[in-house]
């Protein structure tokens, strides 16, 4: 049975309870970056578009700044929809067409991992870039956006068997109540 709150002590919960609604304007700064993503995209297109000599280093490279561009796209939706979901408040869209299947299962361990599979993602575009334009790249620069890279892939792996390890115990926790 749980104790009875005195007033100060429910005032005090109802307050660092209903904090979490500062976060909510944190998520509207997102979607404007998510604006300013796709004006960059658009951008981006028409460069593609009026590119005149059909180089195709020239093309891959703006492509693979496109699919840059899709990629941060992406991870801003999964911090905008998953992190308000998490932190804030259920969306309430449960029986909508169009909800993401991810946004099923989603917690604060499921984020972090499917938010360093991103990072992994855009990391790698950005050196793939680099390699395709190996011969205008300083040594020390690629040598220090591999370290980043190699950094991401350990952490993501790190992440994945700590999440997997909490799922177990948390497995086992519940198999011994039962």
């Amino acid at each position: 049975m749980a104790a009875t709150k005195s007033p100060p002590e429910r005032i005090l919960a109802i307050t660092i309870f209903s904090s979490r609604w500062l976060q909510a304007p944190l998520y509207l700064g997102l979607i404007v970056a998510q604006a300013i993503y796709v004006q960059c995209f658009i951008k981006e297109v028409w460069h593609l578009i009026s590119l005149r000599g059909f180089d195709e280093t020239k093309i891959m490279l703006v492509v693979l700044g496109l699919i840059d561009v899709v990629m941060i796209s992406n991870l801003l939706i999964m911090v905008i929809i998953g992190g308000y979901e998490t932190f804030v408040t259920r969306l309430g869209m449960d029986n909508h067409p169009d909800l993401p299947e991810w946004l099923d299962h989603v917690n604060a361990n499921t984020m972090k991992i499917k938010l360093s599979m991103a990072l992994i993602g855009i990391s790698s575009i950005h050196l793939l870039k680099t390699f395709i334009n190996v011969a205008e790249m300083n040594e020390v620069m690629i040598k220090w956006q591999v370290i980043i890279h190699l950094t991401f892939l350990i952490s993501s792996v790190a992440l994945a068997y700590t999440a997997k390890l909490s799922q177990e115990t948390l497995d086992a926790s519940n198999a011994n109540k039962h």
